[in-house]
C-alpha cells in the first residue's frame, strides 16, 4: 500500500479501551531503573504497593499501541520516535480502566532519502468518572518513507536549554536487559531485542526504547525538582535525537527557571547527547 497525504491523516484510533493495576504500575517504575537500591524509601514509594506512587511518564505505556502505522504503507523497520510531549490533566492513578482517542493530527514530508514525519495525538481519559488525564503528542520519524509528495514542513520546535552550568545533574545507570524489562510495559518492537531486526534497521545491536530514556529523564526532573512528589510534574517533552543502548550511563542535565525546566540527556562515555529540547513544567 502507497503512502499517501490522505492515508497518513486518516489515521485514528477513537475508544479504545485499556486497563492497568497496581502491577503495572510498579512493573513501569523498574523498568525505568527504579527500585535498584532496596534501602532507597524515595524510589521504593514507586514499587512498593503500600503508598504506591506512579511516575508521571507512565502515561506514555498505558494504552500503548503502534498498530496504526502498519496500516498505511510506512516501513516498520525504519521507524523511529522523533519527539514526545505529555501535557497531565490530573495525577495518574495507580490502577484504572481507560478510553484512549488517538488520531493523526499532522504529517509532513521531508524529501527522499530524508524520511517523513506524522504527529500523533492521543487523549487518555479515565472511564470511573469521565476526567481526562493526559494528552500525548508523539512525533513519528519514517526514515524510509521521504518522498511520498507531501507538504514540507515541521511541528514547533520545543525551547532550547539555557547557557551556563545546569542546576543539577542526575545519573542513572541502565542495565544490559534494560530493554528486555522495560518492553513487558507494552512496547513490543522487535528493533529493541532482536538481533536481526535491529541490524535490518541498521543498528549494531538492539537499541533501548526512547521512551525508556525519556522516562529515566523523567525520574531525574521529579527527584531534582519536585522532592519525589510526581503530582508537581505538569508537562515534560523531550527531543530523541541519538539511541541508547542497554547498559549505558545516562546523565541528564536539569536547569531550573521557576516553574519551567530545560533538560538534556547524555551518554558521557559517547560525548552524545541522546535527549535534547527538553522542557517541562511544575507546580509549586
Amino acid at each position: 500500500m502507497p503512502v499517501t497525504q490522505d492515508s497518513l491523516m486518516a489515521l485514528q484510533s477513537l475508544g479504545q479501551e485499556f486497563t492497568y493495576s497496581d502491577n503495572e504500575t510498579m512493573l513501569y517504575a523498574m523498568g525505568i531503573g527504579m527500585g535498584a537500591d532496596q534501602m532507597n524509601r524515595d524510589e521504593l514509594a514507586f514499587c512498593y504497593e503500600k503508598g504506591l506512587k506512579v511516575m508521571p511518564s507512565q502515561a506514555t505505556v498505558i494504552a500503548f499501541d503502534d498498530s496504526l502505522f502498519l496500516e498505511c504503507g510506512l516501513d516498520p523497520v525504519k521507524i523511529v520516535h522523533g519527539e514526545q510531549r505529555l501535557t497531565l490533566h490530573r495525577p495518574l492513578p495507580t490502577a484504572a480502566s481507560i478510553s484512549s482517542d488517538a488520531r493523526v493530527t499532522a504529517a509532513y514530508d521531508k524529501g527522499e532519502g530524508r524520511g517523513a514525519l506524522v504527529l500523533m495525538e492521543t487523549v487518555l481519559t479515565d472511564k470511573a468518572g469521565g476526567d481526562k488525564l493526559c494528552t500525548l503528542e508523539s512525533v513519528i520519524f519514517a526514515r524510509g518513507d521521504g518522498g511520498y509528495g507531501g507538504p514540507q514542513g515541521a511541528p514547533a520546535p520545543l525551547p532550547k536549554p539555557p547557557m551556563g552550568l545546569a542546576d543539577h545533574v542526575v545519573e542513572f545507570q541502565t542495565l544490559p536487559r534494560q530493554a528486555l524489562m522495560y518492553r513487558l510495559s507494552g512496547d513490543r518492537n522487535p528493533l529493541h531485542c532482536d538481533l536481526d531486526f535491529a541490524a535490518a534497521a541498521g543498528f549494531e545491536k538492539p537499541i533501548l526504547h526512547g521512551l525508556c530514556t525519556y522516562g529515566h529523564a523523567c525520574h531525574a526532573v521529579v527527584r531534582a525538582c519536585c522532592d519525589y512528589q510526581p503530582e508537581r510534574l505538569l508537562s515534560f517533552a523531550a527531543r530523541f535525537s541519538a539511541p541508547v543502548f542497554p547498559g549505558d550511563l545516562l546523565q541528564t542535565h536539569i536547569w531550573v527557571d521557576e516553574d519551567e525546566i530545560y533538560f538534556t540527556t547524555s551518554v558521557p562515555a559517547r560525548q552524545q547527547i541522546v535527549l535534547s529540547n527538553g522542557y517541562a513544567t511544575i507546580a509549586d
